[in-house]
């Protein structure tokens, strides 16, 4: 059994800044690519930035220049800077992680934190 938790989301004015954090644990042989996701209420899910297990990062337009993926891959950690926060970040964000397991990759979501950007 694999599982992520999220932890860092809150409630921010505009302009602030706040640390997403996931870890992954269980049996885990390895973890591939690891990324954050957001989910606004009626919208789908959206990629935010994914990191590879070498460190090549991707980032949504909408978080270039604001928000900084990095992971440390001893820990099984995956971190989402987000800074300049607006009010359409406004999101559930869901840490999301490829695991190496015994029987090959599988594909895992975390349970998501809230944030919320006070305009």
């Amino acid at each position: 059994q694999v599982e992520l938790v999220e932890s860092g989301g809150g409630l921010v004015q505009a302009g602030g800044s706040l640390r997403l954090s996931c870890v992954a644990s269980g049996s885990i042989f390895g973890i591939g690519t690891m990324g954050w996701y957001r989910q606004a209420p009626g919208k789908q899910r959206d990629l935010v930035a994914s990191i590879s297990n070498i460190g090549s990062t991707n980032y949504a337009d909408s978080a270039k220049g604001r928000f900084t993926i990095s992971r440390d891959n001893a820990k099984n950690m995956v971190y989402l800077e987000m800074n300049s926060l607006k009010s359409e970040d406004t999101a559930a964000y869901y840490c999301h992680a490829e695991v190496r397991r015994l029987e090959g990759y599988r594909q895992y979501w975390g349970q998501g934190t809230q944030v919320t950007v006070s305009s």
